[in-house]
């Protein structure tokens, strides 16, 4: 009668991992969040205007809408200028916290900082490679992370420790 009940105590774990994956693979319940990379309303303009130099220099962001006569231009607003620039490059660059930090004069934010006809593109706008926004669509580098396939990792590592798991305690059962 121990060994049963010690087998039910080693397999009890066993369900409750086993029914774990599809929880959190489908992430049933929780809906998607817009997120947006912002300029942080204190940080100093001289160094928003650096980030922004990078960000639409080396950082290679898409800054023609913060160009005169674009649609996000406005030379008396650098947090609206800076927020256009990081957004974009944190779109580009796989949407991490990384990406959205310029010197700490940036940080994620739920709230959409679109403008007049100045449409930001938000996190959700991202999809298969390129940015879907109203502006047409902007091709994300080769380099960037790309992890709509990060839950095969269930099939690699989960189902052969599930394996190893059920033959040793079928082999102590049997003992």
């Amino acid at each position: 009668m121990s060994k049963i009940c010690s087998f039910f105590l080693c397999v009890l774990p066993l369900l409750v991992a086993l029914s774990m994956p599809e929880c959190l693979r489908a992430q049933k319940g929780i809906a998607p969040r817009d997120l947006w990379c912002v300029a942080k309303n204190n940080a100093a303009d001289q160094a928003l205007q650096e980030s922004i130099d990078w960000a639409c220099g080396p950082g290679g962001a898409n800054c023609g809408p913060i160009q005169q006569g674009g649609p996000c231009y406005d030379s008396s607003d650098v947090q609206r200028t800076a927020s256009w620039a990081f957004n974009d490059y944190y779109l580009k660059n796989g949407l991490t916290d990384d990406a959205c930090y310029f010197s700490n004069t940036a940080a994620l934010t739920s709230l959409n900082p679109s403008f007049d006809k100045c449409k930001f593109p938000s996190s959700l706008s991202v999809n298969n490679g390129s940015i879907s926004s109203s502006a047409g669509t902007i091709q994300m580098r080769p380099d960037s992370a790309d992890l709509s396939s990060s839950n095969r990792v269930v099939g690699t590592w989960f189902l052969p420790l599930v394996t190893s798991y059920l033959l040793v305690a079928f082999t102590w059962l049997v003992q």
